[in-house]
């Protein structure tokens, strides 16, 4: 039996919410050119961050569920949704399911917190990815650090 590529799970300590912030650094503000100042937030403090990690203890990608009242400024005000954000995989680990990895287990980390729904707002580039995983759009589209975004939800 071989060893699985990577694995994905909770970011559980300091060390591996550090982990999370380098690969959004990596994608977001290197990559993309997302001022730092918009990348990191307040939401960082509360939400769940998960954290896949390559057999070699390299990070490869990350994303955060925001609950609760964090969520419900970007879900419509419906505290039954969680937010998904920050999703990001590293230029290395793209193409090897990560992102969809990525997406289920906060999928799973928010029906465990008892939601019914996941919201996001999607780079409209992204959009075909989402619509793969069973996302719909909504709305028109909006401006996010200076890219095209729109809302999407999942029923879970």
């Amino acid at each position: 039996m071989s060893t699985p590529a990577y694995v994905v799970r909770e970011a559980v300590d300091g060390a591996d919410r550090d982990a999370c912030f380098a690969v959004r650094r990596e994608v977001f503000v290197d990559e993309q050119g997302v001022p730092q100042e918009l990348e990191y937030d307040t939401y960082d403090e509360t939400a769940v961050h998960v954290l896949a990690v390559g057999a070699d203890g390299v990070p490869l990608g990350t994303g955060r569920l925001l609950l609760g009242a964090d969520a419900t400024g970007k879900t419509g005000a419906d505290a039954s949704v969680g937010s998904l954000g920050r999703l990001a995989v590293s230029k290395a680990a793209r193409g090897l399911g990560v992102g969809a990895a990525l997406v289920r287990a906060i999928e799973d980390a928010a029906r465990g917190r008892g939601l019914a729904a996941v919201d996001l707002h999607a780079q409209t580039q992204a959009l075909g990815f989402y619509e793969r995983l069973g996302y719909e759009a909504y709305g028109p589209e909006f401006p996010d650090a200076g890219m095209p975004h729109r809302a999407m939800r999942r029923p879970l």
